[in-house]
């Protein structure tokens, strides 16, 4: 990669510091984003260097100008911007979702008889049956007039769901991106491929601020998912102050902080001082009889494991992809390691499906893991 700043004004700079706008989700392999140089009228600098392949969508952040006289007293920060985003081809082929009822025919394989491609059973011949469902073959072999129904294919309503809470903004060391980092790139994906196969998709995010986008469909639909997931203050890539603590949850709080995210900075929003069980119940409210959720979430803390299930006991099929930032590097990432994996355990036996992604796997294969439908 490469960024070229240029004094375009009538004044040497003495003191120029560059930090560039990496994407969240890539680590640099080689080189740096950072650079100090002096510049006269005219005179540019340029910053060079690698980032790390990962599958995903990826859009870079603005660049960090500070600027000092040669005194050092006089001091201007800016952030520059200029669109730029790339994409590694990455694509989730299919999301496994639960099977249900529903009033929508569609390619989600369900439990009912009906209509459909996939043998369901034989039934007693009713009248009015249609006459292409007789099972001519075992009229002629018994003289029994039967009926061949098939397993209901229909269209799913899901909510893409991420947990951006506090806790959630873990990574595993310093170079590598956050769980919230990884979990709004998988909402991305998974959206599309849930867009693909026609279902009615919603977006929900809790953490600092909430955020509900009800299910729909179509392309306008999708737009404004994606919008969504890149703008609405609830999927900030910015940790809170309060990831700096709690090392031993999973590995290192990143480093990156905005300013002003405190209760009265300007990252702050109204939402941040809203119980979780308040901001989950908002996002409940948008749920139809026949929702199922896609919750992303790192399993950082208890509290994400009591979510999901509390999902699942109000009547909502429930599907958790979790990334794992957890380390074996420390004595407390082991600690936090052996700490996700009961959790994992205790929501498989729940009867919830459960997809464990380590982030240097495709998430795609990651989500193949996941045998059967569901319940």
């Amino acid at each position: 990669m490469r960024t070229t700043i240029t004094n375009e004004g009538d004044a040497p700079l003495a003191d120029v510091r560059i930090v560039d706008g990496t994407p969240p989700m890539l680590s640099v392999s080689d080189g740096s984003p950072r650079r100090a140089a002096a510049l006269l009228p005219g005179g540019e600098v340029t910053i060079r260097y690698d980032l790390r392949a990962r599958p995903g969508r990826h859009v870079f952040q603005p660049t960090t100008v500070l600027c000092r006289d040669a005194s050092g007293s006089v001091e201007v920060e800016s952030s520059l911007t200029e669109a730029s985003s790339f994409e590694c081809a990455a694509a989730v082929p299919t999301v496994p979702l639960r099977a249900q009822s529903g009033h929508y025919p569609g390619p989600l394989v369900t439990d009912d008889g009906g209509e459909g491609i996939e043998f369901h059973s034989v039934e007693k011949y009713r009248r009015g049956d249609p006459a292409n469902r007789i099972d001519w073959r075992r009229y002629a072999r018994t003289g029994e007039l039967t009926s061949l129904t098939f397993r209901t294919e229909r269209l799913a309503e899901v909510v893409v769901c991420v947990d951006a809470r506090p806790a959630s903004y873990r990574a595993a060391d310093a170079t590598e991106p956050h769980a919230v980092a990884l979990a709004v790139d998988a909402a991305d994906r998974i959206g599309d491929a849930l867009f693909d196969a026609n279902h009615r998709v919603g977006l929900a995010g809790f953490g600092r601020h909430v955020c509900v986008l009800p299910a729909r469909s179509g392309r306008e639909h999708a737009n404004r998912f994606h919008r969504r997931l890149a703008t609405a203050p609830a999927f900030k890539l910015d940790p809170p102050n309060t990831a700096r603590t709690a090392e031993r949850e999973g590995g290192e709080a990143p480093s990156r902080l905005v300013a002003g995210d405190g209760p009265n900075g300007t990252g702050a929003g109204a939402d941040e001082t809203v119980p979780i069980d308040t901001q989950l119940s908002r996002i409940r409210a948008e749920f139809g009889p026949n929702t199922q959720v896609v919750l992303i979430t790192p399993l950082c803390d208890d509290e994400a494991s009591r979510i999901a299930q509390r999902f699942e006991s109000g009547g909502t099929a429930v599907t958790v992809v979790s990334p794992d930032v957890t380390t074996g590097e420390t004595t407390g990432g082991r600690l936090a390691r052996l700490e996700r994996t009961q959790r994992l355990s205790v929501l498989r036996n729940a009867g919830i499906p459960v997809v464990d992604w380590t982030p240097a796997q495709s998430l795609g294969a990651a989500m193949s893991t996941i045998e059967g439908r569901g319940r």
